[in-house]
C-alpha cells in the first residue's frame, strides 16, 4: 500500500477488515465459531486496516454479530428454509464453514470485483451446500428486482441476510429494498443488523472519517428501530442485543460491562445506544 493511498479505499475493503476479526475469533481456544478461510481472505490489506487505531475496540462486536447471524441461520434452516440469499455477501464463508444441508441453495450477491477476488482466493475450496454467486450492484433497482423474482421462483421458503449492509444505505434505499423483497412471496424471513441513531453517532465519531473518505458513509439508523420495516412489508419478530449477547459470551470489554445491566431497549429508544440483530417476517 502506497503512502498516498487511503487505508480504506472503498466499501469492499471493509469486507477484508471484518474477515480479520473472524480470523482472530477462530484462533481463540474458546472460539464462538471457526472460519479457517478468513485469514486468507483478509489478506495484507485487511490486516493493515484491522491494526489501525480506530478499529481496535470493535473486535467483540464483529465476533458477536457473526455468532448471532449463525444462530438465526441455523434456527431458520431447522424451520424449513430451503434457500438463503446473502445480499452484499462480502467475504462471508458460511457455505464452507457451517453445518448446512447439502440440498440447501445458498445465493451470494455482491459487486463483480469483490466476487472475482473471493473466487480467486477460494479456488479449489468446496462448499457444503449448493452455492451460486451473482455479480450485481444492489443500487441497480430494476436488475435487483428481476433477480429477486428469479430466485423467488426457485424456492419455497427463503431467508434473506444483510449483514453489515444497511447502515451504509440512505433510508429511502432501505425502504425500497424492503418493499422489493416483500413483493416476493417465498421470501419469508430476513435477518439484519441494526443500530440506533445514538449508536450510529458513536460509531461515526470513532470510525466515520476513514469510512466516509472511502465512500462508505454511515447512514441508516432508524428512530423507530425494527418497527421501521412495518411500513415496508415486514413484521419485526425478534431483536437480540449485541451488547447483552457479548456479555453472556464473555466477549464484552471491561469498560462496557456495566452497560450490559441496563434494560434492553430493543432499538426503540433513539436516544439510547443500541445495536442488535433482528429477525423480520414477511407480512
Amino acid at each position: 500500500m502506497s503512502s498516498s493511498e487511503p487505508l480504506i479505499r472503498n466499501i469492499s475493503d471493509t469486507a477484508r477488515w471484518v474477515a480479520v476479526y473472524r480470523a482472530n475469533e477462530t484462533e481463540r481456544p474458546d472460539a464462538l465459531f471457526r472460519d479457517p478461510l478468513a485469514r486468507r481472505l483478509a489478506g495484507e490489506r485487511g490486516e493493515q486496516i484491522a491494526s489501525a487505531g480506530f478499529t481496535r475496540h470493535h473486535t467483540w462486536s464483529f465476533a458477536t454479530r457473526t455468532y448471532l447471524f449463525d444462530q438465526y441461520i441455523t434456527e431458520q434452516i431447522a424451520q424449513g428454509t430451503d434457500m438463503v440469499v446473502n445480499l452484499a455477501a462480502g467475504l462471508d464463508t458460511r457455505p464452507y464453514r457451517m453445518a448446512l444441508p447439502a440440498t440447501l441453495q445458498w445465493i451470494e450477491v455482491d459487486l463483480p470485483e469483490l466476487i472475482d477476488y473471493k473466487e480467486s482466493v477460494l479456488e479449489g475450496e468446496k462448499p457444503v451446500c449448493r452455492l451460486e454467486r451473482f455479480r450485481l450492484d444492489l443500487a441497480q433497482a430494476d436488475a435487483a428486482s428481476d433477480l429477486f423474482k428469479q430466485l423467488g421462483a426457485r424456492a419455497r421458503r427463503i431467508l434473506i441476510l444483510t449483514e453489515g449492509l444497511l447502515i451504509y444505505l440512505p433510508t429511502e434505499q432501505v425502504a425500497a429494498l424492503a418493499e422489493q423483497l416483500a413483493s416476493v412471496s417465498s421470501m419469508q424471513r430476513w435477518v439484519l443488523d441494526l443500530c440506533s441513531p445514538a449508536l450510529r453517532r458513536m460509531i461515526q465519531r470513532q470510525m466515520g472519517g476513514p469510512l466516509s473518505e472511502a465512500g462508505a458513509r454511515l447512514q441508516f439508523a432508524p428512530e423507530q428501530g425494527p418497527d421501521f420495516f412495518r411500513a415496508h412489508g415486514w413484521e419485526p419478530l425478534e431483536a437480540r442485543s449485541m451488547l447483552k449477547t457479548a456479555a453472556r459470551l464473555k466477549r464484552l470489554p471491561f469498560w462496557l460491562r456495566l452497560m450490559a445491566f441496563f434494560p434492553d431497549t430493543q432499538g426503540r429508544k433513539p436516544q439510547r445506544p443500541w445495536g442488535g440483530i433482528c429477525l423480520l417476517g414477511r407480512q
